[in-house]
C-alpha cells in the first residue's frame, strides 16, 4: 500500500507522540490530585487543536516542495478530513467516560491517572488495528465493503439508540470483575489496588480503568474504518488517529460539566457514519471526492454542535420536561 510516510517520518512522528504524553503528565501531574479546572483544560485542548493544525501545514508545504501541490493539497484534505471524524468521535468517547466516572462516582482530581492509561492504551491499539487494517486492504481488497457495511450499520444503529441510556450495572464486563475480583467499597486515593489481612484487594478506581480500556477498544473498532473511507495512506491514518486523542484528557475535564449540552452530537456523528459508510461501499464505483466529503462532515458536525447548544440554551423549553421527570421520581421514590 503506497504512503506518503518513510521510516524517518514515523520515527519522528513516535519521537513527537512519546514527547506530548511526557509533557502531558508533567504538567498536569505536577499540580497534584485536584481538580483540573476548565480554563486549563480549554487552554491545552486549544494546544492540542493548533498543533494538528501546524503538523498538516508543515506536511502540506512539504508535499508541496517535494511531490506537487496536488498530491499536497488532497494529502492535506485527508488528514483534515480524517482528523474532524476522529476527533467527532473521541468526543463521543469522553461522554461515554465521563458516564463511567459518575457511575462510580469517582472524584474529578482522581480522574486523570486513568485517563492518561486510557489515552496511552488508545493510541497502541489504534496503532496495532491501523496496521492490521493496512495489511488487510493490501492484501484484500474487498474488506473495504465489510469496513463499508460496517459503518453504515453502525450509523444506523447508533441513529436508532441515540436516546437509549446505557445501563452500566448490566455491563458484562462490570459483572465479571465483581463475581472474580475482590473489589473494595472505598476509594484510596489514585491507586489501583491495596493489601489488606494479606490479600490483594482492587480498588473501584482499577475497575473505572478496566472499563474504559473495553471502551477504547469498542472505539478504535468504529474509528479506525471510518478513517480508511476517507484515506488508504497508513501514514495519514496513523497521525490524524493520534492527534485526535492527543488531547482527549484535557476535553475531558473541559468537557466534564457540558456533556448534556451536546446531546444532538450523537446524531451527527450516525450521519457521518452512514455517510462514509455509504462512499467506502461506492469506492470501485464512484470516488466522492475529498472535498466534498470535507464539507459534509464539516457542515454535519458544526450543524449538530449548534443544534445542541440552541436546544439546551438556558431558559429553553426541553429542560421543563426533564426537571419535572426527575421531580416524579424523586417523589416516587419516597413513597416507596
Amino acid at each position: 500500500m503506497e504512503s506518503i510516510g518513510t521510516w524517518y517520518w514515523y520515527t519522528g512522528f513516535a519521537i513527537f507522540v512519546v514527547v506530548a504524553i511526557i509533557v502531558d503528565l508533567l504538567v498536569l501531574e505536577s499540580k497534584g490530585a485536584k481538580k483540573v479546572s476548565f480554563r486549563e483544560a480549554l487552554t491545552w485542548s486549544i494546544v492540542w487543536v493548533v498543533l494538528s493544525f501546524i503538523f498538516n501545514a508543515l506536511l502540506w508545504w512539504y508535499l508541496d516542495v517535494n511531490v506537487g501541490r496536488e498530491v499536497a493539497n488532497e494529502k492535506a484534505a485527508e488528514f483534515f478530513t480524517g482528523y474532524l471524524i476522529e476527533k467527532s468521535l473521541a468526543v463521543d468517547n469522553i461522554f461515554v467516560f465521563l458516564m463511567l466516572f459518575t457511575f462510580f462516582g469517582v472524584q474529578p482530581q482522581f480522574q486523570r491517572r486513568v485517563l492518561i492509561l486510557g489515552i496511552i492504551l488508545a493510541i497502541v491499539l489504534r496503532a496495532i488495528m491501523i496496521l492490521i487494517g493496512a495489511w488487510l486492504i493490501a492484501k484484500f481488497h474487498w474488506i473495504l465493503y465489510v469496513f463499508g457495511a460496517f459503518l453504515l450499520i453502525t450509523g444506523v444503529k447508533m441513529l436508532m439508540m441515540a436516546e437509549a441510556e446505557p445501563d452500566i450495572e448490566k455491563n458484562p464486563i462490570l459483572r465479571f470483575m465483581r463475581r472474580h475480583i475482590p473489589i473494595t467499597n472505598e476509594y484510596h486515593g489514585e491507586k489501583f489496588s491495596i493489601i489488606r489481612d494479606g490479600k490483594r484487594w482492587f480498588t473501584p478506581l482499577f475497575a473505572v480503568m478496566v472499563m474504559i480500556g473495553f471502551t477504547d477498544v469498542i472505539f478504535a473498532v468504529d474509528s479506525i474504518p471510518a478513517i480508511f473511507a476517507i484515506t488508504l495512506d497508513p501514514f495519514i491514518v496513523l497521525t490524524s488517529n493520534v492527534f485526535a486523542i492527543l488531547g482527549l484528557r484535557a476535553m475531558c475535564f473541559m468537557l466534564a460539566d457540558m456533556a448534556d449540552r451536546f446531546h444532538l452530537l450523537k446524531y451527527g456523528l450516525a450521519f457521518i457514519l452512514v455517510f462514509i459508510g455509504i462512499k467506502m461501499l461506492l469506492l470501485d464505483l464512484y470516488k466522492i471526492p475529498i472535498g466534498f466529503a470535507l464539507s459534509v462532515v464539516g457542515i454535519v458536525l458544526l450543524a449538530s454542535i449548534l443544534a445542541s447548544l440552541w436546544v439546551t440554551r438556558p431558559g429553553a423549553a426541553r429542560a421543563a420536561p426533564v426537571k419535572a421527570e426527575k421531580v416524579e421520581k424523586a417523589e416516587k421514590m419516597e413513597k416507596g
